[in-house]
């Protein structure tokens, strides 16, 4: 196996993987968070935020200018979750026990603005963004033609079952695979 050129591709997917495991064992007390599950989880999220801010210049960068508004757009929704998992580490350190986050960060989400940019509204143009983007990858015939189903999936678990991130993470590490080496005609920027 050759080595990696662009390792965001698989680092991001793994760190998901990490946050949807790191959900599912904070939640075998009946509970999530706070705790070290939780914070570590989060954390991992975070840094797979970073990353993805990253992978999405890459994928505007092989798509060409048309792909700069939904590269914006990705990168939005990014920020925004990133707002909310500071949010939600904030309150985990801040607190004892779950009732106590679970009030702090109800209150936080009255602040004007907060719900609506970090929960309501601003996620979801990080999920309606990367899908757009790996359809244009898709387009450009930079991925396989099945790829954007994959991510459709991964995107969609959540909705289904949090519980089932995990398998999100997965499908998204296969979706992303083939961007983290790519050939000389396809190389990324």
């Amino acid at each position: 196996m050759g080595k990696l050129k662009r390792p965001e591709f698989v680092a991001a997917p793994l760190l998901v993987l990490t946050y949807g495991v790191a959900r599912v064992v904070d939640g075998f007390d009946g509970e999530r968070g706070p705790g070290p599950a939780w914070t570590i989880g989060h954390l991992a999220f975070v840094a797979a935020l970073v990353l993805f801010i990253r992978i999405f210049q890459r994928m505007r960068g092989l798509i060409g200018p048309r792909a700069r508004i939904t590269a914006v757009v990705a990168t939005l929704g990014a920020l925004a979750l990133l707002g909310q998992f500071s949010v939600d580490l904030v309150t985990g350190f801040l607190n004892d026990d779950h009732a106590g986050m679970a009030a702090m960060s109800r209150e936080i989400r009255t602040t004007p603005g907060v719900a609506l940019l970090f929960y309501d509204l601003g996620p979801y143009l990080f999920y309606l963004g990367q899908l757009v983007l790996v359809v244009q990858l898709a387009l450009g015939r930079h991925v396989k033609a099945w790829t954007p189903l994959l991510v459709l999936a991964d995107l969609a678990m959540p909705f289904v079952d949090k519980d089932l991130i995990p398998v999100g993470a997965v499908l998204l590490l296969i979706s992303f695979w083939p961007l983290a080496r790519p050939t000389r005609a396809h190389a990324l920027v």
